[in-house]
């Protein structure tokens, strides 16, 4: 046992030395840093990867497994106020500025990213981040989970966003908090810029509900999925932190545990033929900038080869790309970060287009030297300053317009 120990170990850290060594783009800030970090996230993918593939444990467990290791209590500052709670059952953490405040004030609602399948606001960036926006912005913040991928699919994840969202902007709860109705912003990174799109058009069009957003802030967002292979899936194949292979795999993971999507999204052959109609809406060589076009050939995927029925890979629920323009147009101002090394960035390239096509006021940051996951990486010891460059582009962005 104690040798199989050693071996285990002696693997992990050959394959760690492997990777710290990873060519990474030249323009990337404090690069050994960023090497360090990429080679730990390889590493502890490799180890899931592993213990998935001989039966110990699911990979989306283990890595749970290292991010609870980063989870944080609820504790209260002299500035603010921290409370662990639900709405309508769904875990939230509330932040609430101490200082008096003769007017009503503003509030941003927080969904975090971690690839539907794991992550929380008790992660010590976002606790981080949460504490900032309520100090810095003498705002309301409510930090909400969700339940997670693969024991529970979509559209829970988007139901539990909606009814902890309804329940906060209840006339009630707002006098509660003391918060202006017409001052209100949600925000998501990643997965959580996914269900902050989702949610946004979800609520603005819908005429029941009477409070709506008045602001939304996708940062590094996923809004499709079903083409596989844009430039920016092709450029960072081997991106540092995501993968092509891992965003797959854990968006697959939101909508089944059938091993065969994954397989045919490697491929760009998951989409049934019925969906044809839905390509203008993401289709690469019209949506996004000539320059991020560049040295790449537009390729139809090839539609019905599976044979599976998966309703939200056609569903704008679950990929907010694919809601059409009559829904685009009602949403609030937006904003939105890209990063270049980020597969996930011409999701949020075509978004943009898509939404100054349809007349919604469109902020966007582009960061030349960003990452998937940025903001992940504020606290210490794994801070990067690329990380609190972004922090404080979007607290800017907030100040000015909630």
């Amino acid at each position: 046992m104690v040798g199989f120990k050693v071996f285990c170990f002696t693997l992990l850290c050959i394959f760690f030395a492997s990777q710290i060594y990873t060519p990474l783009p030249d323009n990337i800030e404090e690069s050994w840093k960023v090497m360090a970090l990429d080679a730990s996230a390889k590493t502890c993918i490799f180890t899931a990867l592993f213990l998935e593939n001989i039966g110990v444990m699911r990979f989306e467990e283990f890595i749970s497994m290292i991010f609870m290791m980063d989870y944080t209590l609820p504790l209260s500052d002299e500035h603010i106020t921290v409370t662990d709670t639900t709405f309508t059952d769904i875990p939230v953490r509330l932040y609430l500025p101490k200082r008096k405040s003769e007017t009503l004030r503003r509030a941003i609602i927080y969904i975090h990213g971690g690839g539907f399948c794991f992550g929380s606001f008790k992660q010590r960036p976002y606790d981080f981040l949460n504490r900032w926006t309520a100090n810095r912005l003498d705002a309301v913040v409510v930090a909400v989970d969700y339940r997670l991928a693969p024991q529970h699919h979509f559209p829970v994840q988007l139901e539990d966003g909606i009814a902890a969202i309804k329940f906060f902007l209840q006339d009630k709860i707002l006098r509660k908090y003391r918060v202006d109705p017409n001052r209100v912003c949600i925000s998501g990174d990643s997965s959580g810029g996914t269900l902050t799109a989702a949610i946004t058009q979800e609520m603005q069009n819908h005429p029941e509900i009477k409070h709506k957003i008045k602001i939304q802030a996708l940062l590094y967002p996923a809004l499709q999925v079903i083409d596989s292979q844009l430039p920016s899936h092709l450029e960072n194949e081997h991106g540092v932190v995501l993968t092509r292979d891992i965003a797959i795999k854990l968006v697959s993971l939101y909508f089944t545990k059938d091993e065969a999507l994954p397989q045919a999204m490697k491929k760009n052959q998951h989409m049934p033929l019925e969906s044809r109609h839905l390509f203008k809406l993401v289709n690469w060589s019209t949506l996004l900038p000539e320059k991020y076009r560049k040295d790449h050939i537009y390729k139809e995927p090839i539609l019905g080869r599976s044979n599976y029925s998966l309703p939200g890979l056609t569903d704008n629920r679950a990929l907010p790309l694919l809601a059409n323009d009559s829904l685009l147009q009602n949403l609030p101002s937006t904003y939105i970060i890209t990063c270049q090394h980020d597969i996930l960035r011409d999701d949020g390239l075509m978004y943009v287009t898509r939404l100054r096509n349809a007349g919604v006021p469109v902020t966007h940051d582009h960061i030349e030297d960003g990452i998937h996951g940025a903001l992940s990486y504020m606290t210490s010891p794994f801070y990067l300053h690329l990380g609190l460059r972004i922090r404080d582009m979007y607290i800017s962005w907030l100040d000015k317009n909630l």
